[in-house]
């Protein structure tokens, strides 16, 4: 969660059979100089989310736990099964097929939080079920790989990363509870921290984007299944879970917020338990996957909070033209009305005003 994507890009293989240092022979400190920056920026963005987060919501989840149940066996039954399905499906190499299994083993990351405050999710389930897949992800990751890796590499070969898992909890939880503080005791500031947080947690997914793409093109260069895996398989698991949370009857921001957190991976726990566990002869066919996956779930997620927008600003101005001609105080309701989120009963209301 730490920098995920683009920590994963500063190391990503290189036909030559090396890994790559950084272009251009910048040396480690490019990577030293990133991983701190966006840390930090990580931290800020996730202490404003933290910002949306009310007490009472958050305990209502805990209480009656089905968006966070819901979750749990998207996160840990439907993408590891989708990896293995994938990686069998299309032949790929058996150390790709690990790499692949590994990434569909990994809890959720701090993208998906950013994604689905876009979307209008409900941050107080986004907030809960990161940490909580992260928790549970220590022993969940371990069963999952058991079950679908043991025909492809020994049983406890594959390094499990505990101390890089508990910093990403760290990193969530401590800046998340500080923005719950700043809510309770002082909601006009976190109503502008939050605005300040989501514009800059935005552009942080176009930076991280660009920097995989222009930095590291050459890691492009791979199997093509690979590439078909790393761009379908996002997908995947954003549409079922979504489907899955429709059929089990959750309400609409919960069913976004599902798909976000399901098929968001932390991308950094994968590429942590590649490089502790295989030797670089194999990090060459494994280590490019975890860029793949990030990358075009940053893309899918980009593509979608685009299409919200867009489908926002032509809900506002379809009501701005519909009661154009409202005057005085209707006016004023109606735009406080829109501001706040669209109500579809407004025409009813005012026509009754």
């Amino acid at each position: 969660m730490n920098s995920e994507l683009c920590t994963a890009c500063l190391y990503t293989t290189v036909g030559n059979g090396s890994l790559v240092d950084e272009p251009g022979g910048l040396g480690s400190g490019l990577h030293r100089t990133l991983s701190v920056v966006l840390t930090i920026m990580l931290a800020m963005v996730v202490f404003s989310l933290g910002c949306t987060v009310e007490v009472p919501k958050l305990w209502f989840h805990l209480r009656k736990p089905w968006g966070i149940l819901v979750g749990f066996i998207c996160q840990f039954g439907l993408m590891p099964l989708t990896a293995y399905l994938l990686a069998t499906g299309f032949g790929v190499q058996p150390v790709q097929a690990v790499a692949v299994i590994i990434m569909g083993c990994c809890p959720g990351g701090i993208i998906s939080n950013i994604i689905t405050y876009w979307l209008d999710g409900d941050m107080d389930l986004s907030i809960t079920m990161t940490s909580c897949s992260t928790v549970l992800g220590m022993g969940m990751m371990p069963l999952c790989l058991y079950i679908y890796t043991h025909s492809w590499v020994e049983a406890g070969s594959i390094k499990i990363p505990y101390f890089n898992i508990g910093i990403t909890l760290i990193t969530l939880v401590v800046p998340v509870a500080c923005g719950v503080a700043v809510n309770y005791k002082w909601p006009k500031a976190a109503k502008m921290i939050l605005r300040v947080g989501s514009v800059v947690g935005g552009l942080l997914l176009l930076v991280v984007g660009l920097a995989s793409a222009l930095l590291y093109r050459g890691s492009w260069y791979t199997d093509s299944s690979l590439l078909i895996i790393g761009s379908v398989f996002p997908l995947i698991g954003y549409s079922i879970s979504f489907i899955i949370a429709v059929v089990l009857r959750q309400p609409w921001p919960r069913c976004r917020t599902i798909a976000m957190e399901t098929g968001a991976q932390n991308v950094q726990i994968c590429s942590t338990m590649l490089q502790l566990s295989f030797p670089p002869e194999q990090l060459i066919h494994m280590f490019t996957f975890p860029l793949i996956y990030g990358s075009f779930q940053l893309l899918n997620g980009l593509l979608l909070v685009t299409g919200e927008i867009t489908r926002k600003t032509k809900k506002k101005k379809q009501y701005l033209c519909l009661f154009s001609s409202i005057s005085g105080e209707k006016t004023k309701i109606m735009e406080e009305e829109i501001s706040r989120g669209f109500s579809t009963d407004l025409p009813i209301r005012l026509h009754k005003s």
